[in-house]
This record gives C-alpha cells, sequence and structure tokens, in this order.
C-alpha cells in the first residue's frame, strides 16, 4: 500500500495537470501564380523547419485574401503587390495589415506582345506584322494584327483572369486609353490557362497583346517588347483601382514593390518571424531561373522551393539568425 498510494496520486496529478495544446497553424494564401506558389513555399519550409512552426494555406482570389488578411482570418500572403488594391490600402490605413520587406527588385507589371510582331523573325519565316507598335496610343490601329476570333471586329486583349486586382486595373486602362471599342478584355480562368493562351500564341508565331508581369517564367523565355503608357500619375492611378469609376484616367501602373502581407495580429504575436520575412531579397535572375525551372520540369511548388533553399544557401542564411539557419539546413 505505501508503494502504491504515491503512484496513484502521481498518476492523479498528471490527469489533473493541463494538457498543452499544439500550436494553431499560421494560414498562408494559396496563392495561383507560378511565383506566389513558389514563394509561399519557401517561406513555409523556413517558418516550419527553422521556427518550429506548423502552417497550412487556404485558397482565395487576391481580393477575399485581402479581406480575410485584415480580418486575421489568414495570416500571410507570401507575395502582395503592396498598395494596389483598395481592400489592401483601407485595411493598410486602419492598421489591419503590414507590408514587410521588398522581395524583389526588378519587379514590373504592364502590357506585352512577342517581339516579332514588331519586328518579324526571319529564323522562323515571320514577317513584321506592327512595325510601328511602341504604345498603348498605337494598338487602334493594329487591332486587325490581334484579332478576337470571336469578335472578328475588334483585337483582343489578354486580362489577368477575374478577381486579381490587376483585372479590375486593366478593364479600367481600356477605358482609359479609349480602347474598348476597339480591343474585347478577354478573361482567362486562371494564371495558368492565360500562360497557356500566351504561350501557344508564342510557339505558333501568332500575335498576341497580353498583361504580364515579373518575376516569371514567362518573361525570360520569350522575346516580348513592353508597350509605353503614360508616365505614372497617383490621381489618375486611384480611378484604375475603383471598377465602378466611370471615368478612368490614363497612366501606368507604379513602381512595382513585392511585400510579405502579414495582418498586424500576426506581426505581434510573432515577432521573429515578421523580423525574417522583413529581410527576404529574392535576386530576379535566380528567382526567374527556379520559376522556370518549376515550370519546365512541372515541378510541384514544394519541391521547386527546396530545390531554391539547397541551391542558395548563402541567400536564405541571412535572412534568419544562425540557430534557424541551421535547423532549415539539417531539414533539408
Amino acid at each position: 500500500m505505501k508503494v502504491i498510494l504515491p503512484v496513484v496520486f502521481w498518476c492523479l496529478a498528471l490527469l489533473a495537470a493541463p494538457v498543452r495544446a499544439a500550436p494553431a497553424p499560421i494560414h498562408f494564401a494559396d496563392l495561383n501564380w507560378e511565383s506566389g506558389s513558389l514563394i509561399t513555399e519557401i517561406l513555409r519550409l523556413v517558418v516550419e523547419k527553422g521556427y518550429d512552426l506548423p502552417t497550412d494555406t487556404l485558397p482565395g482570389t487576391t481580393i477575399t485574401l485581402e479581406t480575410a488578411l485584415a480580418k486575421n482570418d489568414i495570416q500571410v500572403i507570401a507575395e502582395e503587390w503592396a498598395g494596389r488594391s483598395p481592400v489592401w490600402v483601407k485595411a493598410e490605413a486602419a492598421g489591419q495589415v503590414k507590408g514587410l520587406g521588398n522581395l524583389v527588385e526588378g519587379a514590373t507589371e504592364g502590357w506585352w506582345v512577342p517581339e516579332y510582331v514588331i519586328k518579324g523573325d526571319p529564323a522562323r519565316g515571320l514577317q513584321p506584322l506592327a512595325p510601328d507598335l511602341r504604345s498603348v496610343s498605337d494598338l487602334p490601329r493594329y487591332k486587325d494584327v490581334f484579332r478576337d476570333p470571336e469578335e472578328p471586329g475588334k483585337g483582343r486583349f489578354l486580362n489577368s483572369p477575374i478577381g486579381w486586382t490587376s483585372e479590375v486595373v486593366n478593364g479600367q486602362k481600356l477605358k482609359a486609353y479609349g480602347l474598348t471599342g476597339s480591343y474585347t478584355n478577354f478573361r482567362s480562368g486562371s494564371g495558368a490557362a492565360l500562360d497557356a493562351e500566351i504561350s501557344s500564341s508564342i510557339k505558333r508565331g501568332q500575335p498576341v497583346l497580353f498583361y504580364y508581369w515579373s518575376p516569371t517564367p514567362l518573361l525570360g523565355r520569350y522575346k516580348l517588347v513592353q508597350l509605353q503608357e503614360p508616365p505614372f500619375d497617383a490621381e489618375a492611378w486611384k480611378t484604375l483601382t475603383q471598377a465602378d469609376n466611370p471615368a478612368p484616367r490614363p497612366t501606368r501602373s507604379p513602381p512595382s514593390i513585392l511585400s510579405v502581407g502579414v495582418s498586424s495580429a500576426f506581426a505581434q504575436d510573432y515577432p521573429q518571424v515578421a523580423t525574417f520575412f522583413a529581410q527576404i531579397k529574392l535576386p530576379i535572375d535566380d528567382l526567374n531561373k527556379a520559376l522556370a525551372t518549376m515550370s519546365e520540369a512541372h515541378q510541384p511548388p514544394r519541391q521547386a522551393a527546396t530545390a531554391f533553399l539547397k541551391a542558395h544557401p548563402d541567400l536564405w542564411r541571412s535572412w534568419v539568425p544562425e540557430p534557424v539557419a541551421a535547423k532549415v539546413a539539417a531539414a533539408l
């Protein structure tokens, strides 16, 4: 009895002790474009392996994900084009979200055509179709070059998928540039569908006019020409981000700043991880190369992120303290 009673009391004490719950996962936005998905997985791997924190991803459009971030329903958008959408601007002004760091120097976005449309390609037997095309203001006279097969009287402009912030901006740009009478606003169902449409046209040597951005494998894979747009005007830009504005004004997009978007609650609860996010720098050439490999080899983003971290240890080790870096290296 002298032996049994202490054991019983010890067992009862264990049962009465509070059970420590596992930490809730950090919710990342499930971004549906290549650079977004790769950067998301790079960040998740470091957070999971280096900081011992669980993560998951939640899908949605850019606008719904920014709304969820403001409510702390998700905590991280790994590639946030900060300051572009009214949802983000409003949430940032209210102190609900933060843009951390400047992920990629040299990022850009705009309207593009293949180089052979302007210069031709003798090696492929392609003649110039729009030799004087330089600016968006030149597009009306070349509408037949970019003929829409469903509306032959107009050209086709390939916009972003519905739900992206850039889709609203590009739709308003068509109005501001006076192109709605000569071009259709064609929206693909996804980023992958947009890529497929552009790549298919280029491989066949067909003319194509489209919105695109960098970092992406596509801009590193093909010879493309970005069309000139009017100089940036901050007040005009506001009219382009408002889908219901009846009189949008012409302007190019502002300089691109890619940040890690986080909820303010997350930044307060996980200051060490927020500091890591603010230190991230991704050289655009290395990133475009990784994206091209991911695309051509049909790698899942997680696999491509692992390969990127293995290939560039000196890069990511500068983002985190040494004990965190050692854990990531061991996991890799």
